[in-house]
């Protein structure tokens, strides 16, 4: 029973500050919704300009995955994790601290790579600490977790800014993910035996890249991967920024109604990860894959995201409701690579994918800026039929995800031998 009590509590602070981590870097991923007016009104940001600044996170994002895949599978998440979101820390205080464009970009650049094994880290620790069949829950569980950074940015944030200024809030966020960093390094160690990176041989740097090589080349991975991808690109590229916007000069609501609106997305998020993330088994006994589950909730994003740029007459609460539900049903691949990959390989696995998915995020994201951009502003705002283009774009890019996702195939993914 004490053997017991002991897993369970480590496996609660596992869960728990892992789970922290990911919010701190759900924070630093949508920040500029709030920062966007007052950074725009001091810098003269353009569209374009605005959409790089804040894409940059997510290219630092990217630039580290397969590195830190590395490090992950080589010095575990409890290290890597930590010792990186110093990096963050460092990175807001220069953010905070800058008056101009080229200092603000190096900001964004170095919370992108600080907090780039977030994602990572937690999913490779719950793999190592909980059984299989309860990782598509317990991930979402983590999503959910970190997801309430989405809601932090809504109307929380723009209700801070109206006390403190955005340099204060930027340079106060090192404060909250250094603390996180210790909890991380000190309060998430393993249960023993739990931590495949204690038994054995350390893998060499060597092995480490011919793993990930593998992997890149694997056809079934990148099938695997293709609509989550897409669809990842679209809802964070959209929920980390141009969601406000979007509301603000296609749907025409009040700046303060766009916030609550920001809020009620990041709140859908966090229970569709939730939601979904417990129904898989459920569907899975029903006869229906985590595969082609997945795969269809991502459709039925597709077609919110149609039935938002219609302009449906039906309450934009509910609507946006749904994208955030559906919107969050990309997280559903990182279990499903679980089924189908070796428990040494997912640190690179998780982090090669989060690659994939932030380059995305970063295209989608100042593309968006770019397309609309192509229309004059005036008064600040853009023409509804900017934003709708660029959506469209994105729309487009989806579908062709579901179609390499869907379309039939004589070589089915082997599932990996591992616990259950």
């Amino acid at each position: 029973m004490g053997v017991s009590v002991i897993a369970m509590s480590a496996g609660l602070r596992i869960f728990l500050f892992f789970s922290f981590g990911y919010f701190v870097s759900y924070l630093f991923r949508g920040v500029n919704i709030g920062f966007a007016p007052y950074l725009t009104s001091e810098l003269n940001l353009s569209a374009a300009d605005l959409g790089m600044l804040t894409s940059l996170y997510f290219l630092g994002f990217a630039l580290a995955q397969i590195p830190a895949g590395i490090l992950l599978d080589t010095w575990g998440p409890r290290r890597v994790n930590a010792g990186l979101m110093v990096l963050a820390a460092v990175g807001t205080v220069v953010f905070g601290l800058s008056h101009g464009l080229p200092g603000l970009m190096l900001g964004r650049l170095l919370l992108g790579l600080g907090v780039a094994v977030c994602l990572g880290a937690s999913f490779q620790a719950i793999a190592q600490t909980f059984p299989l069949a309860r990782l598509p829950l317990i991930n979402g569980l983590v999503m959910a977790v970190g997801g309430m950074g989405g809601v932090a940015v809504g109307a929380p944030l723009t209700a801070l800014l109206q006390i403190v200024d955005w340099r204060t809030v930027s340079c106060g966020l090192a404060v909250l993910t250094l603390g996180v960093s210790a909890l991380i390094f000190f309060g998430a160690r393993p249960a023993a035996g739990t931590h495949p990176a204690r038994a054995g041989r350390r893998p060499t740097m060597a092995e480490q890249m011919r793993g990930t090589r593998q992997l890149l080349r694997d056809p079934a991975y990148w099938r695997i991967v293709s609509l989550s991808v897409a669809s990842s690109g679209a809802f964070y590229a959209v929920q980390s920024l141009w969601v406000k916007p979007y509301l603000l000069d296609v749907s025409q609501v009040s700046p303060t109604r766009a916030a609550g609106l920001v809020s009620v997305l990041g709140f859908a998020m966090v229970a569709g990860n939730i939601c979904l993330g417990s129904l898989v088994r459920r569907v899975e006994r029903w006869g229906m894959s985590l595969y082609v589950f997945g795969g269809l909730n991502m459709v039925v994003f597709m077609g919110v995201q149609i039935v938002i740029m219609a302009g449906t007459p039906l309450p934009l609460a509910l609507l946006w409701t749904a994208y955030g539900v559906f919107g969050s049903s990309n997280i559903l691949v990182y279990a499903l690579l679980a089924e189908r990959f070796p428990g040494p390989m997912l640190g690179r696995v998780n982090t090669t994918t989060n690659l994939l998915i932030f380059i995305m995020i970063f295209l989608c994201q100042i593309g968006i800026g770019w397309i609309v951009d192509l229309w004059p502003a005036q008064g600040g705002h853009y023409p509804a039929q900017a934003h709708l283009t660029a959506w469209g774009v994105v729309l487009a890019l989806q579908a062709g995800g579901a179609l390499w996702y869907f379309w039939p195939s004589r070589r089915a993914a082997r599932p990996r031998a591992g616990r259950a």
